[in-house]
């Protein structure tokens, strides 16, 4: 039963999950969280902070970790199967039917449209992750470290990869002295 769960989960939110990894972490999120009970938000916010640490696509590190949790190897490759045939099935099909309607007004507004959705999306779980961050780490070191961030990766062009492992050095040397 758990490999059909798996195999559920994550092929709805990566079937659904349009615009890539990032779209669907909301939709993993739900799966795993709120809808199967497999992980505390808390622990997919660790998971995913170590899963964008690492190279790769962030949906099959996510499937990957989550199945391997639930159900050992088997449910690893279950997991991961269901996180890359939605994408491997759907750009075949769909960027044959783009192609030949990508001058369709149809086609040009359903993908513009959908931006929006997928922006709302995006906020809903950032707004969920800064819960925890402020349950966990307090509002000042959490603003601190998202401005720091933030000005790293926009003004100053630091890649994200490094603001990430900067993060990671930074809470497990600076901050125990903070939280003693």
């Amino acid at each position: 039963m758990i490999f059909v769960q798996l195999f559920l989960a994550f092929f709805i939110a990566n079937l659904l999950g349009y615009g890539g990894g990032p779209a669907s972490i909301p939709l993993m999120q739900q799966e795993v969280v709120d809808h199967y009970g497999w992980m505390t938000n808390e622990q997919f916010v660790d998971m995913l902070a170590v899963a964008n640490a690492l190279p790769g696509p962030i949906a099959t590190k996510i499937a990957a970790f989550a199945g391997y949790q639930q159900a050992g190897w088997l449910g690893l490759i279950v997991a991961t199967l269901a996180t890359v045939a939605p994408s491997a099935i759907a750009i075949v099909v769909l960027l044959k039917v783009l192609n030949r309607f990508k001058h369709s007004p149809v086609v040009k507004g359903m993908t513009l449209l959908v931006q929006p959705v997928i922006a709302i999306m995006m906020i809903m779980l950032t707004w969920e992750f800064s819960h925890v961050s402020f349950d966990s780490i307090g509002y000042w070191q959490s603003f601190l470290i998202a401005a720091v961030a933030l000005l790293a990766m926009t003004k100053w062009k630091v890649h994200p990869a490094i603001v990430i492992v900067a993060a990671f050095v930074y809470g497990g040397l600076v901050l125990p002295h903070f939280t003693a």
